[in-house]
């Protein structure tokens, strides 16, 4: 699995990691920002399916 690396504000970390551990959701940051970006992908491709945005494939081009 690929690793990636980012900047986050220390507040957003804090409340993240406030759902880290073992009277969290997450077992590690890792599991958390997997979950928050499937989430966010989620949500961002029924707003495009609702506004007629994603084409047949999945993919970002519309359908013609």
């Amino acid at each position: 699995m690929p690793k990636i690396s980012v900047e986050i504000p220390e507040e957003l970390l804090e409340d993240l990691d406030e759902h880290v551990g073992d009277d969290g959701k997450f077992v590690n940051r890792s599991d958390a920002v997997r979950a928050s970006i499937r989430k966010t992908l989620d949500i961002l491709d029924e707003i495009d399916e609702r506004h007629d945005r994603l084409g047949t494939d999945g993919g970002d081009e519309p359908d013609e």
